[in-house]
């Protein structure tokens, strides 16, 4: 009885340092910049997330009339 009790002991103790220490889910980053090849006046974010592909990254939003395009850095 008394080794279960401690092997359970010791059990709970892990996964409270593990806890107590922000072994949390890392969330990626995101990186962005202006798109260099979309021509024009950035109005629909469907049309800007085409273009940047072609640059390296895996999305595009319209953003004060530029496009930005992102991708996980």
């Amino acid at each position: 009885m008394k080794l279960s009790l401690r092997l359970v002991s010791a059990l709970l103790l892990s996964f409270m340092l593990l806890f107590a220490t922000g072994m949390g889910p890392v969330e990626a980053r995101t990186c962005e910049s202006p798109s260099s090849k979309f021509q024009g006046v950035c109005l629909n974010s469907q049309t800007c997330a085409k273009a940047c592909p072609s640059e390296g990254f895996t999305s595009g939003r319209c953003n004060s009339l530029r496009c930005y395009c992102s991708k996980a850095c």
